[in-house]
């Protein structure tokens, strides 16, 4: 496996003389706080689609909470309170459970959850998701943790091993937001990886900017060439997609498909989905 470093520049090097940072007090934000006590934060799950099917082969479990108005909201006000990885390990364990119900169309599907920088820095973290996994009667096979770049800044050499760790006991492998971030190369052949997801802002003017589709086509082939899958998210238009499913994408999420849909609702849109395909 290939060495990913993480040399920090010179310039604005401390020296001993200089006092370090200190860094912003938290405080507390107790709504939150309890919603996660008392297990009030929801998760939904966005289905993951085969272009050239219409086969829904997986999803994406979103957490949902009345007090910030998507996942990103949350998760940064958790950030803003120290609460990230409570909150993490909230919905991983809550979306685990509820898949691992799951009977039927359902219980054939994928299940990806996200995991933030955190999680992969907490000692014993790979050997808590591992048992949650088991716990919640799902094989590993089944289970996608998404990482994002900036998660991998942090300590690389050890999160790389903690992903070994997982990929070892059957878990896959995903890096989010790919295009959006630091996009390093080096990660795709150092890091034990089943799939990358392209970020909806990269495809968002793909059907008009020349650029943009040879830039996401690129990263198509790239993928394909080195043996992972590729999901593009936020697909919204039927030019888009047709576009992505001539340059070989896996699966796609986005409105064009459904958007994060409770388990009644991801019930009845597979349901449809393999009546309409009969």
């Amino acid at each position: 496996m290939n060495q990913i470093t993480n040399e920090q520049p010179r310039e604005g090097k401390r020296t001993s003389d200089t006092p370090a940072p200190v860094p912003p007090r938290l405080t507390r934000d107790r709504e939150l706080e309890q919603a996660i006590a008392r297990d009030a934060i929801s998760v939904r799950f966005q289905p993951q689609i085969e272009p050239a099917t219409g086969r829904i082969v997986g999803v994406e479990a979103l957490a949902r909470w009345d007090g910030a108005p998507g996942p990103e909201a949350l998760f940064a006000r958790a950030t803003a309170h120290g609460l990230q990885e409570r909150l993490s390990r909230t919905v991983q364990r809550r979306a685990l459970r509820q898949a691992g119900r799951w009977r039927g169309a359902l219980r054939q599907l994928g299940l990806s959850i996200n995991l933030i920088a955190d999680d992969l820095a907490r000692e014993g973290y790979v050997e808590w998701l591992l048992r949650e996994i088991d716990e919640a009667g799902l094989a590993p096979q089944r289970v996608t943790v998404e990482i994002t770049e900036s998660s991998l800044i942090a300590d690389p050499p050890t999160i790389a091993a903690r992903l070994t760790s997982l990929r070892s006991a059957g878990v896959q492998i995903a890096i989010d937001d790919f295009g959006t971030g630091y996009s390093n190369l080096a990660y795709l052949s150092a890091l034990p990886l089943d799939a990358l997801k392209i970020d909806r802002a990269m495809i968002a003017d793909l059907v008009g900017g020349s650029r943009d589709r040879i830039v996401v086509r690129a990263m198509i082939r790239l993928a394909r060439e080195l043996g992972l899958k590729i999901v593009v998210e936020g697909v919204e238009s039927t030019e888009q997609l047709a576009l992505l499913a001539a340059w070989g994408c896996d699966l796609y999420q986005g409105f064009l498909g459904a958007g994060a849909l409770d388990e009644c609702e991801l019930a009845r849109f597979v349901s449809a989905t393999i009546a309409q395909a009969a």
